[in-house]
């Protein structure tokens, strides 16, 4: 996709028979230019923002992508599901283990220690609330998480479920926010 600032060279280039290199520092064509680059410098500081807050679900939903594929692309039963749902909250649970046995008696907590304390305690009260999570449970629903290819344009399409941790299924919507 072409940037703002490629477009604006562009055009004062045409306008100066390609000489853009001799501009006046306070011309209006470089007030354009370095307008024209604080707004590609904008847009791409709020693109990466967007994409680390909606890292969280891209990544549930490709661990759920993969435990479905490893299960031979069929329908889960509520059990299963919970299952997965298990070892996915408690992924984090060796690596605390380590860093919380590497520290020294006496010592406080890492920054890294606090961050998966926090990331683990958020998973545990979201599975006991409700987990969301892609519908594994229907034909339609692993048909279409199957055929997911990493975009976020396509999670809309997917239909998702709360899972609580004593076996409660409902229907949900995709968060616009970031889960954890």
């Amino acid at each position: 996709m072409p940037s703002t600032l490629h477009k604006t060279r562009k055009q004062i280039s045409k306008k100066r028979n390609g000489e853009v290199n001799a501009l006046h520092e306070k011309s209006r064509d470089s007030f354009r230019l370095r307008k024209a680059g604080v707004r590609d410098q904008r847009l791409e500081k709020l693109a990466a923002a967007r994409n680390k807050r909606e890292q969280p679900i891209v990544e549930r939903v490709t661990f759920f992508q993969q435990k479905v594929r490893e299960q031979g692309s069929e329908p889960l039963e509520v059990a299963a599901v919970q299952a997965i749902i298990h070892t996915y909250v408690h992924q984090y649970d060796e690596e605390y283990e380590a860093v919380k046995k590497t520290r020294r008696a006496g010592r406080p907590a890492s920054t890294k220690e606090d961050l998966l304390k926090i990331k683990i305690a958020a998973l545990e009260k979201e599975y006991e609330a409700g987990f969301l999570i892609p519908d594994i449970t229907t034909a339609d629903g692993v048909k279409s998480l199957d055929a997911w290819e990493g975009s976020w344009a396509y999670l809309t399409s997917l239909p998702w479920i709360k899972v609580t941790a004593a076996g409660n299924v409902r229907k949900a919507e995709l968060p616009s926010k970031a889960l954890v």
